[in-house]
């Protein structure tokens, strides 16, 4: 099957990205790695697509207080950013051809329900820095994902960076029957103030932030997952309790 028709446009500035979204059936497209095959299966039919990988000055990585890293970065580019979570977790994004074009605005935008870096940003408490022609505003990771594909971004705006606080320590899991295939479950920890936190994936429609004070009481706290077509709610939850415990002796 091949793409419906579309027009196709290239800004080379926000301003002019901003103007362009304003048409009907406008949609960004960054890395592509899941927007292309989508819309050769014909799943997404929008009427212009708004290439933004023009635009300067997003695939910047700034070291401070917090780490702000552009929209833009490839997977690559992130197994080097500086925070240990968002490295690990990139490496086992799909395979290396993929990384080289995947990015990480495209990968918070989609909002996959099995994709790592949403997990990462919650876990981490990243603050989302969202653009539009009305200006800049900032969200954190826990109020931008609010279901299953679905995001706090509107039609008129482009998330053009993430700041993501450093933790003391992390870790990433998860478990998957292949390398380079959604995972099952997983989960990203991190300890910051004393404080475990893990942020599970593939186990609902968004990511699903755990804490206890004990491991037996975080386990207590885990939601039920959802079932896919592979794998019972139970055997999710038996795996979810697992990737904890290895996360918990870890931390």
């Amino acid at each position: 099957m091949k793409a419906a028709s579309f027009a196709y446009a290239k800004p080379a500035s926000l301003a002019e990205a901003f103007s362009l979204l304003e048409r009907p059936g406008a949609k960004i497209l960054a890395g592509g790695q899941s927007l292309i095959p989508s819309l050769n299966l014909r799943l997404s039919t929008p009427e212009l697509l708004v290439d933004i990988t023009g635009i300067g000055g997003l695939s910047k990585i700034e070291v401070g207080k917090t780490i702000r890293i552009g929209a833009l970065c490839t997977h690559t580019q992130l197994q080097n950013a500086g925070l240990p979570l968002i490295s690990e977790a990139a490496a086992h994004i799909a395979h290396p051809a993929i990384r080289n074009r995947g990015t990480l605005g495209g990968s918070l935008a989609l909002a996959d329900p099995a994709a790592e870096l949403p997990a990462c940003a919650v876990a981490l408490e990243a603050v989302f820095i969202i653009s539009s022609s009305k200006g800049e505003r900032r969200v954190a990771a826990a109020s931008f994902f609010k279901g299953l594909f679905e995001t706090d971004l509107k039609h008129d705006e482009v998330l053009t960076g993430v700041e993501f606080p450093k933790a003391e320590k992390s870790v990433f899991l998860e478990l998957t029957r292949r390398q380079g295939d959604y995972a099952i479950v997983g989960l990203a920890g991190i300890v910051k103030g004393g404080e475990r936190r893990f942020a599970f994936f593939g186990i609902g429609a968004k990511p699903e932030l755990v804490r206890g004070k004990s491991l037996e009481e975080a386990k207590k706290s885990l939601p039920t997952p959802s079932a896919d077509l592979y794998h019972a709610a139970s055997t999710k939850l038996h795996l979810a309790k697992v990737l904890l415990e290895r996360a918990w002796n870890k931390l």
